[in-house]
């Protein structure tokens, strides 16, 4: 297969979720003898066309600021997507490419690719990695009904959908093509650098008995977290390490140094090593993060496999439950909840089914494997 990707931002270059997901399973594909180009903006040294391993980077904009006051900027993903279209549809006409996949946020470059292949035999498969509805009153406030717009016409032009977990899916069915014709390729992990990583000891660093990692946001509900440690904290002698950053930082700060176990508790801020973040995964005993709004959740699968129990939270806005199944715990989103099931895993009390073998099921590898699969069957047109 000649197989093109779309992504304004390109790993490693600019590290985050969508395009590490383009990394992984590009790189395998490639290795595996496919042709594999991903267009993005120009983050990396050297010519606008270069390689990196076995993927060819084209390079269509040039490097750009990807948020304004802490939010993805909609000029950005507009300038981009007009920026992709002239070429990707030179190459597409030219027969150079089998296959789109374009990532979908932030909605623009999917539309853009669309139109690229208008004239062409060319599929565009999309990747959903969340389906926001609602949750663009809160982002964008009196723009809303503009986000919520552009994202219901972006699931309604045609188009062959992947979803990265099924609850994702099943909101995509709510704003655009048939739940059936929807498929679902989870994200992955990889598994072996998770259960290789350093341990903090071995950096002369503290470890943690309960581990939180992510960005701090209000959906994450870090401040049940705290609540919910403050009260296990004496008894388990335990401690809380909290990994990462975002808005809710200084508020979550300030709540900590009012509880009565705050010298149990760190704040470590973002780590810039990926592998510090693994290396804590394993040296912890419980990964808990009540985040109520996940369209995945990755960090649950990297500290299963780092075989830590993992805590997380059930809600019908959150694929925790589809991830993590019976190899770690489910508390609803209140303190007396969060509280009962730390309890239980700082008691020794371990889940049903091993968190390490239902890790190997999202190992890149497999996953891979799944979108090949799915890439190929685009083409052939039995989707």
């Amino acid at each position: 297969m000649r197989i093109c990707f779309i992504s304004n931002v390109v790993y490693p270059f600019i590290t985050g979720g969508a395009e590490k997901r383009i990394h992984e399973i590009s790189q395998r594909l490639a290795n595996e003898g496919h042709d594999v180009t991903i267009y993005g903006r120009h983050y990396w040294d050297g010519p606008k066309e270069a390689r990196y391993g076995d993927v060819r980077l084209r390079a269509v904009a040039p490097a750009q600021d990807l948020y304004t006051d802490d939010r993805r900027s909609i000029t950005e993903a507009i300038d981009f997507s007009a920026r992709l279209f002239p070429s990707l549809a030179k190459h597409l006409q030219r027969g150079r490419h089998d296959l789109v996949v374009a990532s979908v946020f932030p909605y623009f470059p999917v539309l853009s690719s669309k139109l690229a292949t208008l004239g062409t035999d060319t599929p565009i498969v999309t990747t959903w990695h969340e389906v926001w509805g609602d949750y663009w009153d809160g982002y964008l406030g009196r723009l809303a009904p503009f986000g919520k717009a552009v994202e219901h016409l972006t699931a309604r032009t045609p188009q062959h959908p992947i979803a990265v977990s099924g609850i994702t899916a099943d909101r995509l069915a709510e704003v655009g093509p048939d739940r059936n014709e929807i498929e679902v390729v989870p994200n992955g992990i990889d598994v072996e650098k998770i259960q290789n990583a350093a341990l903090p000891e071995e950096h002369g660093e503290q470890d943690y008995d309960v581990l939180f990692a992510g960005r701090l946001i209000a959906d994450k509900n870090v401040s049940l977290l705290l609540d919910a440690f403050n009260r296990v904290a004496d008894e388990y002698d335990a401690t809380l390490g909290i990994i990462g950053d975002g808005p809710e930082k200084e508020r979550l700060e300030q709540q900590s140094a009012n509880l009565n176990h705050t010298d149990q508790i760190e704040f470590l801020g973002f780590l810039d090593e990926y592998e510090d973040v693994l290396g804590h995964m394993r040296a912890a005993s419980v990964f808990a993060s009540p985040s109520t709004r996940e369209g995945f959740g990755i960090t649950f699968a990297e500290a299963m496999a780092a075989d830590c129990t993992v805590i997380a939270a059930e809600h019908p806005e959150s694929a925790a439950s589809e991830v993590i199944g019976d190899s770690g715990y489910l508390a609803q989103p209140t303190v007396d909840s969060v509280t009962e099931m730390l309890s239980k895993a700082l008691d020794g009390e371990r889940p049903p089914q091993s968190p390490t073998e239902r890790a190997s099921h999202y190992d890149w590898d497999a996953v891979a494997q799944q979108a090949e699969d799915v890439y190929l069957r685009a083409i052939t047109g039995d989707w």
